[in-house]
């Protein structure tokens, strides 16, 4: 994923479903770092990578039919 990346925020303690943000950064040392909207404000946000997920707002071109996957 190329950063900044359009992304859709999951985050249970947060009680986030889906949320939109842009992920700016990820931190070794176990966070995202993403702006996203609180009402009207952009707010820059720090999430624990062990407790969120992340799911591009763009979905993947579809693999040729033709293409072979090896296992």
């Amino acid at each position: 994923m190329e950063l900044p990346a359009e992304v859709l925020i999951h985050n249970e303690i947060m009680g986030f479903k889906g949320i939109m943000g842009t992920l700016i950064t990820i931190s070794p040392d176990g966070y995202y770092e993403v702006n996203c909207l609180f009402g009207e404000q952009l707010h820059r946000t720090l999430f624990p990578v062990q407790a969120t997920v992340l799911i591009a707002r763009e979905p993947e071109e579809a693999l040729r039919p033709d293409l072979e996957i090896e296992r």
